[in-house]
């Protein structure tokens, strides 16, 4: 449900911004102001599970998610919309480290832990292709509001379920002390930072808005930094990344976030607003992307399990990277089968053999105390990535188009040709993540963590 509220939204982004009367440039708010609370929250909401009951703030997570979504849902206008989605981020930051250190906790760590998170890999890297044809059936036949209402009924269940289902369990040595300031000075530096990106092509980017707002995301971070470095118990204690494999995971799903959440954002606007396609079409289209990714993530826990994280992480960034560098061919008078398909096809093999074995690397060799802190680190990396790569694409297509029009183009064109320079921007993205893939996570380091998934449980 966290994962497919990323993705579902995109396809119903231009049904949202024709009723709410969205100002083309906020749209991509709608979408943002998810990640970055989500984002910016996870590492307090992975510490509170830690601390406070894993199943408890699960269950706070759920609730809270399940009532933003109504909030969604009612929206009747483009800034309650928007607020909406901020508190459903908060709720998600909640939910999505409880969730993956209940996992990490209940399984021992090997091959029954690495079976457990290929499930939850295999789950993410398909909802996050799912949620686009999910997004597209409802927004044709019940209206884009019940992309929102639908999560009613699962949140509904999840909380019924959950104290029959999953056992509690807590850190009960450690000081329960939560560091708040950590969590508002990094919050508050991400969203400068993406605000920022996202207003340059409107204010431009040498103005005092842009420069001010990046040096205040800067200042911010820093002031994260010494507030974690002094802090009795720091949200994201920097001890922890002395752990090579779970650091090169950060910055591998990190770019990863970037690469897909920017590449959804892109291809659900070409294929409406260029290729004219309905709600329904797109989510259709997307079914590519969304079957190949279920079916894939079963090979792909299976290779891990006998290779280790790093030559599955290669072969689906390379994947990844030749599905964007595909798009970057569209063209105004496109065809579905031939400057989609076959991007959709190799996207969809490629999320899932990024997701499942940056998961299962992020969390090696991690003690149960620090379940919650991995847990929403990872999530952190990924979603932060995905909230700043929407905005780098949305920029750079939005700058490129406003030239293009300038200069005579047709606006299906221009359009074209703003989607084109994106493209080439996540390719770029998904490109470094290989790079990363390669020369951060070391050869030897997965002969023992090989080992590890394939000792018995």
């Amino acid at each position: 449900m966290v994962v497919l509220d990323v993705a579902i939204v995109n396809v119903a982004l231009p049904s949202i911004g024709t009723d709410l009367q969205f100002a083309r440039e906020d749209l991509q708010w709608v979408v943002t102001a998810y990640t970055l609370t989500f984002g910016g929250l996870l590492l307090l909401g992975g510490r509170a599970a830690d601390l406070l009951g894993r199943r408890s703030v699960f269950m706070v997570g759920v609730a809270l998610f399940t009532l933003a979504s109504l909030a969604c849902g009612l929206a009747d206008s483009d800034s309650f919309l928007i607020g909406a989605r901020a508190v459903q981020g908060i709720g998600a930051a909640i939910v999505s480290p409880a969730a993956l250190s209940i996992i990490t906790t209940t399984f021992t760590e090997g091959s029954e832990r690495n079976k457990a998170l290929g499930a939850w890999g295999g789950v993410g890297g398909s909802g996050a292709a799912a949620g686009v044809l999910f997004g597209g059936i409802l927004t044709k036949y019940l209206g884009w509001e019940w992309i929102f209402f639908v999560n009613l009924f699962v949140g509904v269940g999840v909380f019924a379920l959950t104290p029959v289902l999953v056992r509690e369990s807590r850190v009960s040595t450690e000081q329960r002390r939560y560091d708040p300031l950590g969590a508002l000075s990094v919050t508050a530096s991400l969203v400068a930072l993406v605000y920022a990106i996202s207003q340059a092509p409107a204010e431009g980017w040498g103005s005092f808005q842009t420069i001010g707002l990046l040096v205040l995301s800067a200042l911010l971070m820093a002031a994260f930094l010494v507030i974690e470095s002094r802090a009795a118990s720091p949200l994201m204690p920097l001890g922890i990344f002395r752990n090579r494999l779970l650091s090169a995971a950060n910055v591998i799903g990190f770019l990863l976030g970037a690469a897909l959440f920017g590449m959804f954002f892109s291809l659900t606007f070409y294929m409406q607003s260029v290729l004219d396609f309905s709600a329904l079409q797109t989510g259709i289209g997307f079914l590519a992307t969304a079957g190949t990714s279920v079916i894939a993530a079963g090979f792909s826990q299976a290779l891990v399990t006998r290779v280790g994280p790093r030559p599955v992480m290669l072969v689906g960034f390379s994947l990844l990277t030749f599905g964007l560098l595909w798009y970057t061919q569209i063209d105004a008078n496109g065809s579905y089968v031939i400057d989609l398909l076959p991007g959709f096809v190799a996207t969809g093999i490629g999320l899932a053999f990024c997701f499942i074995p940056v998961s299962i690397a992020a969390l090696a060799g991690v003690e149960p105390r620090e379940a919650g802190l991995a847990s929403g680190l990872i999530n952190t990396s990924q979603q932060i990535g995905g909230a700043i790569g929407v905005a780098v694409v949305s920029t750079v297509a939005t700058t490129h188009t406003a030239t293009l029009l300038a200069d005579g183009t047709p606006p299906p064109e221009a359009l074209t040709g703003g989607f084109r320079w994106a493209f080439w921007v996540g390719a770029a993205i998904a490109a470094a993540g290989l790079a990363s893939a390669l020369l951060l996570i070391r050869g030897k380091e997965l002969p023992a963590a090989a080992a590890t998934l394939n000792a018995p449980a």
